[in-house]
């Protein structure tokens, strides 16, 4: 076959087989495209540069996300890349004024992790690879058409060809500039902070303790910081992105972006090691020699939001859709969430498993927590992060994203049970002490999860007729997969007999107690937990088949 036949061919299986394209190989769009992928759509994944930017931009990893990429099956690979951030010293002109550790309470897996956006962008395209769809380099969107049959996209390719795509969905995942917003003319209000900042990958020798960021700021007579240095630890000796304001010799405030939104890296003069050595001299707690400058830039901070994550066929997540202070690292993971929450509802209607009604609920569930993180964050950046009502648990938790919810939401059902347990709507907390009769090890119910794509159903209780029944239901009510949790031996009576639905429904003992206490059970209870790891819905075992049905009924408008 010859050049222009098989590039034909090629395109044309794009044309029949692609169900999906998502524009843009941030963390973002590669979240999206990996879910995607694992729950068996077909999709294409294009990035205009042609290479990762070797820039630590994005850093701080929050445990919500590692169980997001844990139920992925991508965990592992992150945990062995990133560096753990114990806490946050925080001082103000030369004192130390605070000491925050950023401990998890025991039954969450996960802490708070840094790692280059760099680096988690190669973890997540290998592991797109390994579910066989690649990262299309130096190809991008220039425009798209869209009706209420699918979106005819116009593309550029690396080798200057144009490439006409006609898909069924389409997810600008295209950062703070994003040519899907705009075409689709979504609104992006909000506004831009009148700072500049020096971000740098740097190495320091302080002897300041390993894992913790740094706050440094010096206090204006009304008590405001006109000065600040935040480092925020890598992998590595001595390793830190550190950021602080920039001097006038080096603003680029004369530059202003064709869009006019005032977001991310600038251009103009790059900043040096001495320019940031400067800054560490004025400020740092500790004496430091910087010295091993990876990057180094100046970049705005503004703060916007999409007055609609979508219309019609067209999606918008991560930047394009709001972005915010740094403040938390907030936004990258975020922008995961969206794409998790986007991907298992389009994998559900491209299979014929749902309505188009249900891509509605993307917006009514992740639109209210962008708002919500956009507004934190500016207060946390003009006030400091103490600075709401939360106490310091809740404050952590938030931070943690952990306290992300859709209560009270489309896909949230009737609450049951004490209405202080997890809820529909609520994340589903890990827990740990399942056990079987085979592992010589207690495992968590994250390892139990791990590499369940869709929907699974948990059975809390003890009688096997009971159980047998609830777990009959979810197979008739849509082929959910059901896994039954026994109370802690003593508690109730023994196991019970082999469950009579085929295939056979795995069984774990509650060993240790935790999941009665997390999940505080009204007796025999069923959870449906959703894709990305919210409850979809809460009921007594008895009611499985009502219960199931009506939950499914609303993902199928």
């Amino acid at each position: 076959m010859g050049g222009e036949a098989a590039l034909e061919a090629l395109v044309a299986h794009h044309r029949t087989t692609t169900d999906v394209l998502v524009v843009g190989a941030g963390p973002v769009g590669l979240s999206a495209a990996a879910e995607l992928r694992r729950h068996g759509v077909h999709c294409r994944i294009v990035e205009r540069l042609p290479a990762r930017l070797p820039y630590a931009k994005a850093v701080g990893i929050q445990p919500r996300t590692l169980e997001l990429w844990d139920r992925m099956g991508l965990v592992r690979e992150v945990l062995e890349a990133a560096v753990p951030i114990r806490g946050q010293l925080l001082y103000a002109d030369g004192e130390e004024r605070a000491r925050i550790e950023l401990e998890m309470p025991p039954e969450v897996p996960y802490g708070f992790a840094a790692l280059p956006q760099y680096e988690t962008e190669r973890l997540l395209e290998e592991y797109l690879a390994r579910l066989g769809t690649a990262v299309e380099r130096g190809t991008g969107l220039v425009s798209f058409d869209r009706d209420r049959d699918g979106v005819t996209a116009r593309l550029r390719t690396a080798s200057g060809a144009d490439e006409e795509l006609r898909v069924p969905y389409l997810i600008g995942c295209d950062g703070a500039h994003s040519v899907v917003r705009k075409a689709l003319g979504l609104s992006f209000e909000g506004g831009a902070f009148p700072e500049e900042y020096m971000l740098g990958d740097v190495e320091a020798d302080w002897d300041l303790p390993h894992g913790y960021g740094v706050r440094s700021s010096r206090r204006s007579a009304d008590g405001s910081a006109d000065d600040v240095l935040v480092c925020i630890p890598l992998p590595g000796a001595g390793r830190y992105r550190m950021s602080m304001r920039v001097p006038p010799e080096l603003s680029a405030r004369g530059s202003t972006a064709p869009d006019g939104v005032a977001h991310g890296v600038q251009t103009g003069r790059t900043p040096e090691l001495s320019d940031l050595q400067a800054v560490v001299d004025r400020l740092a707690p500790r004496p430091a020699r910087l010295s091993r400058l990876r990057w180094a830039s100046v970049f705005r901070i503004s703060h916007r939001i999409v007055d609609r994550y979508g219309e019609g066929r067209v999606f918008v997540a991560g930047d394009a859709a709001h972005i915010h202070p740094p403040t938390g690292a907030q936004g990258m993971n975020t922008g995961v969430q969206d794409a998790c929450n986007l991907a298992w509802k389009l994998a559900l209607v491209v299979r014929g498993g749902a309505g188009p009604g249900l891509l509605a609920t993307y917006d009514a569930e992740r639109r209210p927590v962008g708002e919500e993180v956009v507004g934190r964050t500016v207060r946390h950046a003009v006030h400091g992060i103490e600075s709401g009502p939360d106490d310091r648990r809740t404050l952590l938790l938030r931070e943690a994203q952990l306290l992300v919810g859709y209560r009270g939401g489309p896909l949230a059902g009737a609450p049951y049970g004490p209405a202080d347990a997890p809820q529909p709507g609520d994340r589903a907390p890990d827990c740990a002490g399942l056990t079987t009769p085979v592992a010589a090890f207690p495992l968590r119910l994250l390892d139990v999860l791990r590499g369940r794509a869709g929907h699974v159903v948990l059975l809390y209780g003890s009688d096997a007729a009971e159980l047998s029944g609830a777990a009959e239901a979810a197979r008739a009510a849509g082929g959910l997969p059901a896994v039954v949790v026994l109370p802690a031996a003593g508690t109730d009576r023994p196991d019970p007999a082999p469950l009579s639905p085929s295939p056979a429904v795995p069984v774990y003992r509650d060993a240790a107690g935790e999941f009665a206490r997390l999940y505080r059970p009204d007796g025999a209870t069923g959870l449906v937990v959703r894709p990305d790891g919210q409850l979809g819905a809460r009921f007594p075992l008895g009611d499985a088949a009502a219960a199931l049905s009506a939950y499914l009924r609303a993902l199928s408008v």
